[in-house]
């Protein structure tokens, strides 16, 4: 898998500079004797008590798979002591002569898509060869910003379809089918850079399959096997809408049917751009109403203003009113099939259940609406400590030594800070995981399996796979 990177051009990605400036001197810190260093990562606490673990392998194919070259070498040098650090030219140089420029390091990981508590080792890395021990810490930087970002969305994505899930249990017949495309990703504009929308909607795209994120669907394909990752519907914004005037929103309305309408054919219109309620009462409900009874597929009302928790639920009923609604076998009231509501203006899991919570208490399904979510999927709240990610080191063996020695941290300022003791394993016990020593796993399964070893994939998963395990 690895790659000579003969056509590395100076400023370009490196292994070598992708880091905290603090990384280059770390090659003098260690004591005597040091030939391998063990680190592990975990989230520590937050938001979630439970992790979908997801993303380590996007960037064990995309970064860590890159051989180093000399030119990368020789700039890093320069780099670094221009910046006021030292800089490790010959254990560079090392893995360059001995490794072929690949990292010496093996990496360890629970399998993507595996749900289970916080305050777990997820991964556990050490280097391969006794003469660049620091090259384990050395990777912390990327290594655990692969981990903590995808994960945390990954596992706000699964938080917020526990939500969803549990009101179309309650509320309505065929859950499992509808829960799929309750939640579609708006969050591309949102996301800090073009990586970041796509791994973070990648992340969603375990948990459901409805997203305009489209580059979330170009790193399926590429690192996960995902020929169509997720799906969209043709949806208008304001700029198609008001380009037709105040005068003309129902001929850019009726347009929206005339195009997009058809059998078994979903699109979306939002129909806030000057009066919600009177677009959904005159023009949906009064000039146009056979046309979206009659156009043979399912028209989408999206509401893009106001009070999420009361306009969306408010337009749900307007609409009941005017195109009338049944009742299904769990006793809650269902549009008909060819209209819906999607909410995507201030959609969160807070707002998302409360909008559910008052659907159901006015007795109306929650098959009737879906939700669009935005910033507050991919970027707000979004970040390290959202869960407390931290990767530390655990264990170090010196020459000579048969064993490992324990490392750890343990701040009497903040008891949170204590980091685990040892080489790591992850192991199920009682129908529960649980982290252990790797001394202690005896003949039991160390669920921490072997993914990367010196420039191999050990482990390739396919976005089904991680799927399918997510729902367990």
């Amino acid at each position: 898998m690895s790659t000579q990177n003969i056509n590395w051009q100076p400023g370009g990605f490196s292994l070598l500079t992708d880091v905290d400036s603090y990384k280059a001197s770390h090659y003098l810190q260690y004591p005597p004797g040091t030939e391998y260093v063990s680190s592990y990562i975990e989230a520590r606490g937050g938001d979630f008590d439970t992790m979908l673990f997801f993303g380590l392998q996007a960037y064990l194919k995309k970064y860590l798979s890159r051989a180093i070259t000399l030119a990368e070498i020789d700039y890093a040098e320069e780099l670094w002591q221009a910046h006021g650090v030292p800089f490790n030219r010959d254990g560079w140089l090392h893995v360059l002569d001995k490794h072929n420029g690949v990292l010496p390091l093996g990496i360890k990981a629970v399998r993507e898509g595996t749900v289970l508590p916080i305050k777990n080792a997820v991964v556990q890395v050490e280097n391969t060869d006794p003469a660049v021990p620091w090259l384990t810490s050395y990777i912390e930087t990327a290594l655990l910003r692969a981990v903590w970002y995808p994960t945390t969305v990954a596992t706000l994505s699964w938080s917020v379809k526990q939500i969803i899930g549990k009101y179309l249990k309650q509320t309505c017949v065929n859950p499992e089918a509808e829960l799929p495309f309750k939640l579609h990703d708006f969050g591309a504009r949102g996301a800090t850079s073009y990586e970041a929308a796509s791994l973070g909607g990648l992340a969603h795209l375990v948990n459901f399959q409805g997203t305009d994120t489209v580059g979330a669907l170009l790193a399926a394909r590429k690192f996960y096997g995902a020929d169509m990752a997720g799906f969209s519907i043709p949806a208008s914004e304001h700029s198609t809408m008001t380009a037709w005037g105040r005068t003309g929103e129902t001929r850019a309305y009726e347009n929206m049917v005339e195009q997009f309408g058809g059998k078994d054919k979903v699109f979306a219109v939002v129909s806030d751009s000057y009066d919600l309620f009177a677009a959904v009462k005159n023009i949906w409900g009064g000039t146009l109403k056979q046309k979206v009874m009659d156009n043979g597929g399912t028209l989408v009302v999206r509401p893009d203003s106001g009070n999420p928790i009361k306009v969306c639920v408010d337009v749900v009923e307007s609409l009941g009113d005017i195109f009338g609604y049944t009742i299904n076998t769990r006793g809650y009231k269902v549009l008909p099939p060819y209209i819906r509501v999607i909410q995507g203006d201030g959609v969160h899991a807070l707002s998302i259940e409360a909008i559910l919570q008052r659907l159901k208490k006015k007795g109306w399904s929650a098959e009737n609406i879906a939700f669009g979510m935005g910033g507050a999927l991919l970027q707000r709240d979004i970040h390290r400590d959202t869960m407390n990610w931290a990767m530390k080191a655990n264990a170090i063996k010196f020459k000579g030594d048969s064993e490992w020695t324990d490392v750890y941290k343990d701040p009497i300022t903040d008891p949170g800070k204590i980091s685990k003791r040892g080489r790591q394993a992850l192991v199920m016990e009682s129908g529960t995981y649980k982290t252990i020593r790797n001394s202690e796993l005896g003949g039991a399964d160390n669920l921490l399996e072997d993914v990367w070893r010196d420039g191999e994939l050990l482990r390739d998963q396919t976005l089904d796979e991680i799927r399918a395990l997510s729902e367990i």
